[in-house]
């Protein structure tokens, strides 16, 4: 099997030894997760009847003086505020007001008097002390009126996980206190041109296209293939152990599994006929895709080692682009059987295609997770095109991008409460998400142009 460079392991080995050194990096492993012991109490709400609490989330403190614990301490709250401002389920009070507040030295001599004078019904108190093999953190939220722990937690592991730290706390409080699965865990993949390479040995003159991998808010960009090709259309695995992409490595496009923790890859397909957009299935037994290899684009399902395809559309028209149902009964996917490309829904076996569009133009479709039944896509709304937003069942429409540049390849984040979509208004195309109402626009890449993301499930 070929070694390939992927986990997010391997952060750190990168930045020692650089993206380009080998072709075929070594294996790596995932890294232990931190320690988590639980206490959970209670939960807090606002002193205003119907708003969200509002929360504080002061600097930690560094109880050893070392300048990389000191560090770890800051980075690891302002990490916190900005993954739990992400989810916006809980007011956040400005760090820059912080400055009026003495800062407290330990979880015992927390000014709850002020905090509550700026408005906060819970304050988040941190420590992070150096030991012997790494760092422990320790984390309080406290409310503010009662000055009772309403959540307390310790981690401990390396220095260098100090923003898992941040994400994991954030993930946990919403949990406890909002029953919401936070994403700040979550990772995005989406291919690149930024090493501005071209494709060598090709009749058509190619950028080579890598793909990459990120934290779900663009931190950590990494290369994951090394193979000086087209490498798109890259989809995590639901365990998040995988990545199946589209390969031109080898002439035609074919599909490509990374296994990124054990470091091998493994051929989906193979041939001289073209297949492309990989789709996992919820349990990760099977993967959707498309192929010519019956003349005309259809539908085709596999077992994820490549085992047992089976052809699911029969149609004269092209039919591209699979994505799954949260359930795994149903495969929507794009169809231009009827005149211009639209989205369509058939049974996971193939069986009662429907029509759910009715664009002038409708491609790239995704399902978004339970609870919600709706499917984004890319429209055509003028000289370019727009990600809107449709509901299986009453099949009512919204629009999310409004003509800034052309957006398109939305991806649902695993609460469904966000999309990762590449767009082109910033000039080149970058990846950016959005949140489903429309709202909290960010710009996740800035290197080169991006495209196609996916977010891990």
């Amino acid at each position: 099997m070929n070694r390939i460079l992927l986990s997010s392991a391997a952060v750190l080995a990168l930045a020692a030894a650089g993206t380009g050194a080998s072709q075929e990096p070594p294996a790596v492993q995932p890294a232990p997760p931190p320690q988590q012991p639980s206490e959970v109490r209670t939960t807090i709400s606002s002193g205003d009847a119907g708003a969200p609490p509002r929360f504080a989330v002061p600097d930690f403190i560094a109880l050893s003086k070392d300048a990389e614990t000191i560090d770890a301490a800051s980075t690891i709250s302002r990490v916190l505020w900005d993954d739990l401002n992400f989810e916006r389920e809980v007011g956040l009070i400005p760090r820059d007001t912080y400055a009026t507040i003495r800062a407290a030295t330990s979880m015992f001599d927390v000014p709850f008097e002020r905090w509550r004078e700026l408005n906060a019904d819970g304050v988040i108190i941190g420590t992070v002390e150096k030991t012997a093999t790494g760092v422990r953190v320790e984390v309080r939220l406290f409310n503010v009126r009662s000055r009772d722990p309403v959540f307390s937690k310790e981690y401990s592991g390396s220095v260098a996980n100090r923003r898992l730290y941040a994400h994991t706390i954030s993930d946990e409080i919403h949990q406890q206190q909002r029953a919401l699965r936070g994403v700040a865990r979550t990772r995005l993949t989406f291919n690149s041109d930024r090493s501005g390479e071209r494709m060598t040995g090709t009749v058509e003159s190619r950028t080579v296209k890598e793909v990459y991998i990120s934290d779900y808010d663009g931190e950590n960009q990494r290369q994951v293939t090394t193979n000086r090709s087209l490498n798109i259309n890259s989809v995590w695995s639901h365990d998040g152990r995988s990545i199946a992409y589209t390969s031109y490595r080898r002439g035609p496009p074919n599909i490509f599994i990374a296994n990124i923790y054990e470091g091998t890859s493994l051929e989906l397909t193979k041939g001289t006929e073209q297949s492309w957009t990989p789709a996992w299935s919820p349990d990760g037994t099977r993967i959707a895709f498309s192929s010519t290899r019956d003349g005309n684009p259809e539908i085709y399902v596999a077992n994820r080692d490549g085992s047992n395809p089976q052809r699911l559309t029969n149609h004269p028209a092209n039919d591209i682009t699979p994505t799954w149902s949260p359930s795994g009964a149903q495969i929507a996917f794009t169809s231009n059987r009827r005149g211009d490309p639209q989205i369509w829904v058939m049974g996971a076996d193939g069986l009662g295609a429907t029509q759910l569009t009715s664009e002038s133009y409708a491609d790239r479709p995704t399902w978004s997770p339970a609870p919600f039944n709706e499917v984004a896509y890319a429209a055509r709304t003028g000289p370019g095109q727009d990600v809107r937003v449709i509901d299986v069942a009453t099949r009512q429409v919204r629009q999310l991008t409004f003509g800034e540049g052309t957006n398109e390849s939305p991806s649902f984040a695993p609460n469904g409460r966000h999309l990762a979509f590449s767009s082109t208004r910033s000039g080149k195309t970058q990846i950016f998400t959005i949140a489903r109402d429309g709202k909290d626009l960010r710009q996740i890449t800035r290197v080169g142009n991006n495209y196609q993301p996916d977010w891990s499930k």
